[in-house]
């Protein structure tokens, strides 16, 4: 959660910090589950690509907080501790993995999986969106493992051409498949999230992580006839809420002046940690080179030959075939 000017007119960037969320995104698992009632019913829930936590602080609350109810988060980096989660720092790629969540629910499956992660965009949106959605297969395929049969999978999906793909390899493991887009969600973004309900895989199908679910013998293209499916789009949350996309005002409505928050909990090791340490230091300025090496371009342009009134300027052959004609 950085400390921008475009970050502090963000009314849910300002909310979260208030009510003591690590992101703004816990507003859309809140928003989420308003619609869809994610949470009924769940003890044993499960948060793939978990840090900074704010969908682990919202599942730890709505779940963790019950007797019986148990969170696992699992993400590749150290996220700081959470009252009843259980953090694991692992691959969500691998077997170990979903055999160390299944240990920690003694056995038992889970009820509930989301996945809130997303990968390093580059600008690129067909990257960008091919990248995503192998990000959600490999949610999905350590969701095989571990979730029950009529259990919940709700994972973030970028909205692109071939994402009827996606939705149709959803279908395949779940009764009910939709598209939602949370309030809290900016409309300039094309993020939305898949919300799957009632789990229930084809018959004879086995997880295995070192099979991907989605490989190179599918066909990029649209689908079309029978293999074609269109999920409903479903908007979610208040309408009458905060507009994510709009710039609020700093000052209060009471009229009192705007005070920063510092976030909940600042990030742990993060990839950038160095490079803002450089920088605070003055080491990342770019190295110039000394005023009496520096080189003016505009000395080695070749100056234009200047040729006196009267005379003509001639090609070397023109020259020698004069002088050959000469007595």
């Amino acid at each position: 959660m950085g400390r921008t000017s475009k970050d502090k007119r963000d009314v849910y960037y300002r909310l979260a910090k208030e009510n003591g969320w690590r992101a703004r995104s816990a507003f859309k698992l809140l928003q989420l589950d308003e619609e869809f009632n994610l949470f009924q019913g769940v003890k044993r829930a499960v948060d793939l690509c978990a840090a900074p936590g704010s969908w682990s602080q919202v599942l730890s609350q709505k779940i963790g907080g019950q007797s019986s109810g148990q969170v696992v988060a699992v993400d590749l980096q150290a996220m700081a501790p959470l009252p009843g989660v259980i953090q694991i720092q692992g691959d969500i790629t691998q077997l170990s993995t979903a055999k160390e969540i299944i240990q920690h629910f003694e056995g038992c499956p889970a009820d509930l999986v989301v996945c809130d992660g997303a990968p390093d965009v580059t600008g690129l949106h067909d990257v960008d969106q091919y990248m995503q959605a192998q990000l959600l297969l490999a949610a999905l395929n350590i969701a095989t493992h571990v979730l029950k049969l009529g259990g919940c999978f709700v994972a973030k999906i970028f909205r692109g051409r071939d994402v009827t793909l996606l939705y149709s390899q959803l279908r395949i493991f779940f009764s009910s498949v939709l598209c939602a887009k949370p309030k809290s969600s900016r409309n300039s973004s094309i993020e939305a999230f898949a919300v799957c309900q009632g789990y229930d895989p084809p018959e004879g199908f086995i997880p295995d992580l070192t099979r991907p679910l989605l490989d190179h013998s599918y066909d990029f293209n649209q689908l079309e006839g029978p293999a074609r499916f269109i999920v409903p789009f479903v908007a979610c949350g208040d309408l009458s809420a905060y507009d994510s996309d709009r710039s609020y005002p700093l000052d209060l409505e009471d009229g009192s002046e705007y005070k920063y928050t510092p976030p909940t909990q600042p990030p742990i090791a993060p990839p950038y940690q160095e490079a803002c340490r450089l920088k605070k230091n003055g080491q990342l300025a770019k190295e110039l080179l000394p005023k009496e090496c520096s080189i003016n371009k505009v000395d080695n342009l070749p100056q234009p030959l200047t040729v006196p009134q009267g005379h003509t300027l001639l090609s070397p052959k023109v020259e020698d075939n004069e002088m050959n004609s000469s007595p």
